[in-house]
């Protein structure tokens, strides 16, 4: 430190918390905060959440503000989304969003419409989460990714986490949104220790809806993913640098509406993009933002064409060899950046 200058920024002290305790931690906090934020869903109250999301909530805020409800996914979904049209602040959650299916009348025609179909006079501050995408060795009805399916409909907000400080910021952004918010967790990542800072762990902490971030700065090649394929787009990044390659990692943190801007912007700086995603490759998250950059500015700043690696294009096998090959690994997306970059 020299003579005049300010004594440098202590670093911001940093902990471990896992993707299950930083949700917990924003449910906790928007519970207490707001009297008009519930939660509902299976086995949220007694036993604490199918995957321990819930625990300790309904001992702390009693039945009325954390609910078990019936096998009933149309039931309860459709009585969230009237509550919140009728001034609640409901959190609906899915066991998994393979579940949502039976719902997807009441979160598409009722919940996403309404404000549109209102002229703006009925709000339906809800928000619907759970894990999404494959987990493991449960086959093809519960290893579907739905980021294209709900990313596609006008009138809802979709968010897909990666880390705990996506999880806690974008479940506390989504709770105090007036429009409905999708949540796409990933059950995977629930047992998962991200390192959070102070800041992350405070009760003001919001991750803004529609900003990617740039998990990585680099100069060769755009990777762009969401929810668990960050952490495969990182690891595949470590392996890249020791070979001279230097990828920009982007973690999407949302599908709708997409941060299109912060993708063209280091596409221009990188000139090679490669997109990655747990979910199917035909009308998929990566196929969306290939067309977008092909119409925008970006376009011109491509040295090759753009490459997608996606989940392969069949219903999940349960057998875990073959449930492996469908899902991308570490090793595809190297082998798509080489391909990209004809190296």
């Amino acid at each position: 430190e020299r003579p005049g200058e300010a004594p440098p920024c202590p670093a911001a002290r940093l902990s471990q918390v896992t993707v299950r305790d930083a949700l917990n931690q924003a449910l906790d906090e928007e519970l207490e905060r707001d009297e008009r934020v519930f939660l509902l869903g299976e086995e949220v109250a007694q036993y604490d959440g199918a995957y321990k999301i819930s625990r300790g909530l309904w001992k702390k805020y009693g039945d009325k503000r954390v609910i078990d409800t019936p096998i009933s996914e149309m039931g309860f979904t459709g009585i969230a989304v009237g509550a919140a049209m009728a001034g609640l602040r409901p959190v609906c959650e899915f066991m998994t969003f393979n579940f949502s299916m039976q719902a997807i009348d009441q979160v598409i025609n009722s919940a996403a419409k309404t404000c549109y179909m209102s002229a703006g006079s009925i709000a339906v501050p809800i928000v619907f989460r759970g894990p999404n995408g494959a987990s493991a060795g449960v086959a093809a009805q519960h290893s579907q990714c739905f980021a294209a399916w709900y990313g596609h409909c006008p009138g809802l907000k979709v968010v897909s986490p990666w880390s705990s400080e996506d999880a806690k910021g974008l479940l506390k952004a989504s709770i105090r949104d007036d429009n409905p918010v999708v949540m796409l967790e990933n059950e995977l990542l629930y047992g998962v220790p991200f390192e959070m800072s102070e800041q992350a762990q405070s009760k003001d902490f919001l991750v803004p809806i529609g900003k990617a971030k740039i998990e990585r700065e680099g100069t060769h090649v755009t990777l762009v993913s969401h929810s668990r394929p960050v952490g495969h787009c990182l690891e595949a990044a470590a392996v890249l640098a020791k070979e001279g390659v230097e990828c920009e990692v982007i973690n999407l943190r949302t599908i709708r509406p997409m941060d299109i801007e912060t993708v063209e912007a280091s596409v221009v700086k990188t000139n090679h993009l490669v997109t990655v995603e747990g979910g199917w490759p035909q009308f998929g998250v990566g196929a969306e933002i290939c067309a977008r950059i092909m119409e925008g500015p970006a376009f011109n700043y491509l040295d090759a064409p753009a490459v997608r690696v996606t989940g392969a294009d069949v219903p999940m096998p349960y057998a875990k060899i073959l449930e492996d090959n469908c899902i991308p690994q570490v090793k595809d997306i190297i082998f798509a950046v080489k391909k990209t970059m004809n190296i």
